[in-house]
């Protein structure tokens, strides 16, 4: 079974104008009602769908989260079932502050056929497509730098790396600096950094570290398409976490999923930016290649990186959203 084309154009609607409520939100330091304004408006568009949408990854459990929830039905209940992951506002400081990074994301697949993330950590690498046991996350730093710079007849000194800038990090940065490998760190948006492996383009040979669970398999959706390389062990050290994650089915604690174990059949994903994102490097500097809400009076311009396996779509659509009450 596919995934109908009509709801690729309805994701990006979403996507879309949950992107153009929070971007009134950008720079006014309120990181809560911005992210308040992304998931009021994409759970009313989500409404409007012709379909039962169960959200499998969302903003939290029932108590934690009124509009969103993990378990929530939306659409309006006629037409086929599908599993929804979201991720209205990826970037809360980024909207606060007014700084480049942040997006709307959703990804949909068939019922049954995207993996329920626990709120918890996740160990997590990316990259382009390479052999079957080229990149695994239990070799050793060193051993996976030298076996890409291999595959793609380089020199560690040429590859570029992305993880998150947290202390966390220090051992795996400094192994990095020692092997001479450039970094890309990052402040937050994990779904955006493990995108940077998706095209030669991005000038990022791989993605590594730990982030957030549910922004691992948002991310997984999009690169499922792209034939990329993907890998996430979830990190269970809460007895809360463990609980949890026994409720959804999960039995084994330290496995390691593959990206086939994470997103399977059709798929579409969507992430509209709402400030620049998606960096790329050019004379030593860096250029946003994702650009962020443009409004001309009461029309906002928006750029939404999407996916839509079954057609093999890969491509920035550009769209006009109009709030007359802008």
């Amino acid at each position: 079974m596919t995934i109908d084309k009509d709801y690729l154009n309805k994701l990006i609607n979403v996507t879309s104008k949950a992107a153009v409520s929070s971007s009134f939100l950008v720079g006014k330091k309120d990181k809560i009602a911005a992210d308040k304004a992304a998931v009021d408006s994409m759970r009313n568009e989500l409404n409007k769908i012709n379909m039962i949408g169960e959200i499998v990854i969302g903003e939290g459990s029932l108590d934690q989260a009124p509009m969103l929830y993990t378990g929530e039905i939306l659409g309006n209940k006629n037409g086929p079932e599908f599993d929804i992951a979201v991720d209205p506002l990826e970037g809360t400081n980024f909207v606060a502050n007014n700084l480049p990074g942040a997006m709307s994301v959703i990804a949909m697949a068939e019922k049954g056929n995207l993996f329920k993330a626990p709120e918890t950590y996740m160990n997590k690498i990316a990259t382009s497509k390479v052999e079957k046991g080229l990149i695994d996350l239990d070799y050793t730093i060193k051993k996976n730098i030298t076996n890409l710079a291999d595959f793609k007849n380089s020199d560690p000194s040429k590859l570029t790396a992305c993880l998150l800038d947290r202390p966390r990090h220090k051992k795996i940065i400094d192994e990095l600096k020692d092997l001479k490998v450039n970094t890309m760190l990052i402040s937050d948006g994990d779904v955006s950094g493990a995108l940077l492996v998706s095209k030669p383009e991005y000038k990022v040979d791989i993605f590594l570290g730990i982030g957030g669970g549910p922004e691992g398999v948002l991310a997984a959706s999009a690169l499922d398409c792209y034939d990329c390389h993907f890998q996430g062990r979830f990190i269970f050290d809460k007895d809360k976490d463990i609980k949890e994650a026994k409720e959804m089915g999960i039995t084994d604690m330290d496995k390691k999923y593959e990206l086939s174990e994470i997103i399977k059949g059709d798929s579409i994903f969507c992430a509209t930016a709402i400030t620049d994102c998606l960096p790329t490097r050019s004379n030593d500097k860096y250029i946003n290649t994702l650009k962020g809400i443009i409004k001309d009076h009461n029309i906002f311009l928006t750029e939404t990186i999407v996916t839509h396996k079954s057609l093999n779509k890969k491509k920035i659509i550009k769209k006009k959203v109009i709030f007359d009450n802008a």
